[in-house]
């Protein structure tokens, strides 16, 4: 597994597209996009944190390869993905001259790749964008699949776009610059992964150590890993008609708790963390999940220092009535019901609607409530 550098190839409608997982590859950035794209104008997307750690080697090989290369900084923090930052990025593409045949470059976590992303789906009705993840999160997850989109005082992602990159660009050396948080909150989304799909790949993850960073043979594992299941995912259910739905699981209630909180407030997979356990305790009540199953989650994800429950991240004002607002206006919502993933046992998961009737009995005591 550690050696192995072979593409992982997401194939799609409109075409396949590799996912390039190497240490060291971004110094190859330049000659991916020379072989995806015709034309040779590049604008960097990236945040404030990201940006003077890896902007300047993202330009140099950009630079090398024959690009005339621009670059946009957006502010760090969930907080970006809004429609006064897709303007201003909208700004910066037409500043830079950024034609149909030319190429956006998303360097950073996910809301740098959703933010930009959304932009390059909609700029002169699609140009094309290579996904360079910097975060674990955006590694195994958020940089693969085509998913694009801004917040809206509403919900999260509620405008957005399917976008496939030409190609994603995974450095694992990046992953060494992130903060501890960071690491955390993108293993949520690595949990997710073995709830949902391999039985196997969870058991190994209750295997690592509780603490100190991961082994980077380890590290490898859960990135190449995860990346192959949301490719084949994704070229199995490009637009999340069916199979796809099962990638939102912790998603229905952590993204309910981010816009209860404001977003920021908590890391994105801090609230799935939360939104894992909740959806598992709410299968084993409805005799859909294998009893243990919640327990058995919410003990990897304390062993990799999550959250779980509600109490252990800030209070909500309005509670669980505030929750159950929030999930109203997401998009998961389905006429009278809510769509929720749940858990068969670890490594399978279905699809079933909880009425919008139901939520407020179904949540009391799954996310740390012990009233309602």
């Amino acid at each position: 597994m550690k050696n192995d550098t072979s593409p992982i190839i997401v194939r799609t409608q409109g075409g396949s597209y590799p996912v390039l997982v190497r240490a060291g590859s971004m110094a190859d950035l330049g000659s991916v996009a020379a072989e995806r794209v015709r034309g040779r104008s590049a604008l960097v997307v990236t945040d404030s944190n990201v940006a003077p750690l890896h902007l300047a080697a993202a330009r140099a090989s950009l630079d090398a390869a024959g690009f005339r290369t621009a670059s946009h900084v957006v502010p760090a923090g969930e907080s970006s993905k809004n429609l006064a930052s897709l303007s201003a990025l909208w700004s910066a593409m037409h500043d830079s001259g950024l034609t149909r045949s030319d190429l956006v470059v998303a360097l950073g976590g996910g809301v740098v790749g959703d933010l930009a992303g959304f932009a390059a789906a909609t700029w002169m009705r699609g140009v094309a964008v290579l996904q360079v993840p910097t975060s674990l999160l955006a590694f195994v997850d958020s940089a693969i699949g085509g998913k694009t989109a801004i917040d809206l005082p509403f919900g999260k992602n509620l405008a957005g776009a399917f976008h496939q990159p030409v190609a994603v660009l995974e450095d694992p050396l990046l992953l060494r610059t992130l903060p501890p948080r960071e690491l955390r909150q993108g293993m949520a989304e690595v949990v997710k992964c073995g709830c949902i799909l391999d039985a196997d790949f969870f058991a190994w993850l209750e295997t690592l150590p509780p603490e100190g960073p991961m082994a980077p043979e380890d590290m490898e594992r859960v990135v190449r890993t995860c990346a192959a299941m949301k490719a084949d995912v994704v070229s199995r259910d490009e637009r999340e008609g069916g199979l796809r739905m099962l990638l939102n699981f912790g998603h229905t209630v952590g993204h309910a708790v981010e816009k209860s909180l404001g977003y920021g407030v908590v890391a994105h997979g801090e609230a799935v963390a939360v939104g894992m356990v909740a959806a598992a305790r709410m299968g084993e009540a409805s005799g859909v999940t294998e009893s243990g199953t919640a327990l058995r989650v919410e003990s990897l994800l304390r062993r990799l220092s999550l959250p779980s429950r509600l109490s252990d991240v800030p209070a909500i004002d309005g509670g669980l009535h505030a929750i159950c607002d929030a999930m109203l206006s997401d998009k998961k919502r389905a006429g009278s019901a809510v769509n929720f993933v749940f858990l068969e046992s670890v490594g399978r998961a279905v699809v079933r609607p909880v009425p919008v009737t139901d939520l407020l009995s179904a949540l009391s005591g799954a996310v740390g409530f012990e009233s309602v």
